[in-house]
C-alpha cells in the first residue's frame, strides 16, 4: 500500500460514551491515522472534560453553539484541511469502524485504474444487527459501463453520492469542490456535498470496508417531523442546485413525492403533517441557495 496520510474526524454532540468508542475504534485502526480531531457541537453532557482527561492527544474543536450536522462537519473539514492530510475520514460519534475500515479504503484507492485518484471512498455502514443501515446507503453511479466493470473486478462500486459515515474525502476534492452547504442544517447535506463533488470526479463504495451506524433505530427521513421537514426542504433546494445534472433531477422529484406520501400516510394525512409539507415545500422553494 502507498503511503496515505489520514487524519479522522469525529462530530459529536452530548453522546460521551457512545464517543469513546467510536474514538477508539478509529485510534486503534490495522492502518494508524495521523490524526484525531473531534468537532463538538455544544454538548452539555462533560464531553470536552472526558476528552481533556481520556484524550489528551485527541485535537478538539468546541463549537460555542450548535451548527446542525452540516456545520459540524463544516468545522470539521476545515480543520482536517490545517493538518495537511492526504485524506480526510468522517464520521459521527455513533460511527463505530471495524478495525480493517480504514485500511480497506485506502487498499481499494490503490487498486484503482487510471492516472486520477478518486475523490472519495465510503464503506458498508451497517446497523446493530449486521444489516446494512438504510439511512447511509450510497447512490450507485450507473452511468459508464467500463468503469462499473472496472470498479467491480476491484471489489468496487462507481457511486454518484454517499453520506458523512465513514467518508474517506480526499484533500483535493475539498479544494476543487469548496466546503458543505452550511444552510441544509441536516438531512441531504452530505448528499448534495458529495453529489456535487462527484458531478466531474470519481467516487467508490468499498464493501469490504465496514463500519457499524449504532442508531437507536433504522430511522429514515419520515419518521420524526422535524427531520422530515429538512429532509423535505434541502430537496427542494437541491432541485434548484448544480450538485445534480437536470437529466438526474427526476430522480429527486420521485423522491420527494414518495416519502412525502408515506409521511402523509404514516400520520393518517393529519393537519400537523399538511403543514409541516407544505412549510417544507416553501422554505425550499424560498431559501437562498447559499
Amino acid at each position: 500500500m502507498s503511503a496515505h496520510t489520514v487524519v479522522a474526524t469525529i462530530l459529536t454532540r452530548n453522546r460521551k460514551d457512545l464517543l469513546r468508542q467510536s474514538l477508539d475504534a478509529a485510534i486503534e485502526q490495522t492502518h494508524p491515522v495521523d490524526e484525531v480531531i473531534v468537532v463538538d457541537n455544544e454538548s452539555t453532557d462533560g464531553t470536552l472534560e472526558m476528552l481533556r482527561e481520556e484524550y489528551p492527544s485527541v485535537t478538539v474543536v468546541a463549537l460555542p453553539e450548535n451548527l446542525g450536522a452540516t456545520g459540524g462537519f463544516y468545522e470539521a473539514i476545515a480543520a482536517a484541511r490545517g493538518t495537511g492530510a492526504d485524506w480526510y475520514w468522517l464520521m459521527d460519534d455513533d460511527s463505530i469502524a471495524r478495525p480493517t475500515a480504514l485500511e480497506e479504503l485506502l487498499s481499494a484507492v490503490d487498486r484503482i485504474d487510471g492516472a486520477s485518484a478518486p475523490a472519495l471512498m465510503c464503506s458498508r455502514v451497517v446497523w446493530r444487527d449486521g444489516n446494512p443501515h438504510v439511512m447511509n446507503r450510497p447512490s450507485v453511479r450507473r452511468r459508464g459501463q467500463r468503469d462499473v466493470a472496472n470498479a467491480v473486478r476491484n471489489r468496487m462500486l462507481p457511486v454518484r453520492a454517499a453520506t458523512w459515515v465513514s467518508l474517506l474525502l480526499s484533500r483535493d476534492a475539498v479544494e476543487r469542490s469548496g466546503m458543505p452547504p452550511v444552510h441544509f442544517f441536516y438531512q441531504a447535506d452530505d448528499i448534495e456535498y458529495t453529489a456535487r463533488i462527484l458531478r466531474e470526479a470519481r467516487g467508490y463504495f468499498v464493501p469490504e470496508s465496514v463500519v457499524e451506524h449504532r442508531t437507536p433505530t433504522q430511522h429514515t427521513a419520515v419518521d420524526d417531523d422535524h427531520r422530515f421537514y429538512y429532509h423535505i426542504r434541502n430537496t427542494i433546494l437541491m432541485l434548484r442546485g448544480r450538485a445534480w445534472r437536470w437529466r438526474e433531477k427526476p430522480m429527486l422529484v420521485w423522491w420527494l413525492v414518495s416519502t412525502s406520501l408515506i409521511y402523509l400516510r404514516i400520520n393518517r394525512y393529519s393537519r400537523r403533517s399538511v403543514k409541516n409539507l407544505a412549510s417544507g415545500l416553501v422554505s425550499g422553494a424560498r431559501s437562498p441557495l447559499g
